[in-house]
């Protein structure tokens, strides 16, 4: 028996939306990261974006466990000497609390092409509005 290898013109995505109100982030993101890599559909297949395109909402109201709000870091580099730059995420929850959410997915999602693409299907906003309605997204509740 052979196995079933999806092809990326026979895709079908659906648009989801999942609130982020007092959910912790790494399970949201996680559960966010395998919707647009597609494992929850059972045409998966490794090397085609076969995933759905996720809409979160109330990114503001995300719940970071122990002490990440003073002592996790977001680092990057401008690309100039001394130019490592730093943010906790208790400012960068004032700031933009979109970023927490999208890095974390990111991070979560392949380091090529692919995942690139995966990462071009999440919409993330701060409030409990979205300018996607046209999509007629469903609300997924998250496991657990």
């Amino acid at each position: 028996m052979k196995s079933y290898m999806a092809k990326p013109a026979e895709v079908e995505r659906k648009w989801y939306v999942i609130d982020a109100t007092d959910q912790t982030l790494g399970r949201l993101c996680s559960e966010v990261a395998s919707i647009l890599r597609g494992k929850h559909k059972a045409i998966y297949t490794p090397h085609v974006d076969t995933g759905d395109f996720v809409i979160v909402i109330n990114a503001s109201k995300i719940r970071l466990t122990g002490n990440k709000l003073t002592q996790k870091k977001l680092r990057w580099y401008t690309g100039y000497p001394g130019g490592l730059k730093e943010i906790d995420y208790g400012t960068l929850l004032q700031k933009k609390p979109e970023k927490i959410i999208e890095t974390a997915v990111k991070g979560m999602l392949p380091h090529n092409r692919l995942g690139q693409a995966m990462y071009k299907k999440l919409k993330v906003y701060r409030g409990s509005e979205h300018p996607h309605q046209a999509q007629k997204p469903e609300v997924r509740e998250l496991r657990g």
